[in-house]
């Protein structure tokens, strides 16, 4: 199975959100790049849990974003189309992003 198809749902973003989204992924990718070399570096123990905390920060924000964006356009598209199943599916990951 390919990338593209390895959900049931896709969704076309606007050249915008779709650079807004990889961009904020880079940043997250280097800081876990830079977490490495400072394990690899032995850098202080509570130096790096800064550093994770500030990746788990940067997650979120990338979830929000995505999320409040899902929102928007996918969920009040079906729910304008009558498709209130959508509903239930974004209680359950709104749940599982509380977790």
């Amino acid at each position: 199975m390919d990338e593209k198809n390895c959900c049931h749902k896709t969704k076309e973003r606007s050249e915008k959100e779709y650079k807004n989204l990889v961009n904020r992924l880079n940043r997250i990718e280097g800081q876990v790049r830079g977490v490495k070399k400072m394990l690899e570096n032995d850098a202080y123990c509570v130096d790096i849990l800064t550093q994770v905390a500030a990746i788990n920060a940067a997650l979120n924000s990338f979830n929000k974003v995505l999320l409040a964006e899902h929102i928007r356009t996918c969920v009040a598209r079906d729910i304008r189309n009558g498709d209130d199943a959508v509903i239930d599916e974004l209680v359950l990951t709104l749940q599982k992003l509380m977790k």
